[in-house]
């Protein structure tokens, strides 16, 4: 038995490179993203959708209230709970911009179960093997929507 076991992990360890990573591509038909079956979960998929590009990436902190409930919770370490938090926070490094029609940044999916929407993102960052590299993963929001609100959020985020 820790022959076969000892033999597997030598077979996984020289297998290394033939298992690189495949990069994460971004979905560029937002549309096909956004739509479901579900009336009630593409309109949680919207609001979201709507929120990331208006407040979020468009900066336009007074359209918070549009989107954001007042008791929004935070799970993020970096931001405060309560809208009032959000605000406050990316009132000091967000600057008012025209709202684009679509997200900006690079959609992967758009998953709406209950009363839940993940948005995922391709993320490259620096391979910290060879800084003149870079390579590509996975970043997620998620968000709990309440009485057409959001009204909880989390992603991977660290205290930084």
């Amino acid at each position: 038995m820790k022959k076969a076991l000892l033999a597997s992990l030598l077979a996984a360890t020289l297998a290394g490179p033939a298992l690189a990573q495949l990069p994460v591509v971004a979905q560029p038909d937002h549309a096909k993203l956004l739509a479901s079956s579900d009336p009630k979960l593409a309109a949680n998929k919207r609001l979201v959708y709507n929120f990331w590009r208006e407040v979020f990436e468009g900066g336009h902190m007074e359209l918070a209230d549009r989107y954001l409930a007042e008791s929004y919770m935070q799970h993020n370490p970096e931001v405060p709970t309560g809208r009032a938090g959000f605000v406050d926070v990316f009132s000091k490094v967000a600057t008012s911009k025209p709202i684009e029609a679509r997200v900006r940044a690079p959609l992967v999916s758009i998953v709406a179960e209950r009363d839940l929407v993940i948005l995922s993102f391709v993320s490259e960052l620096p391979d910290p093997k060879d800084a003149s590299k870079t390579y590509t993963t996975t970043w997620f929001d998620m968000f709990r929507i309440e009485n057409g609100k959001i009204a909880e959020h989390w992603d991977p985020d660290t205290k930084h």
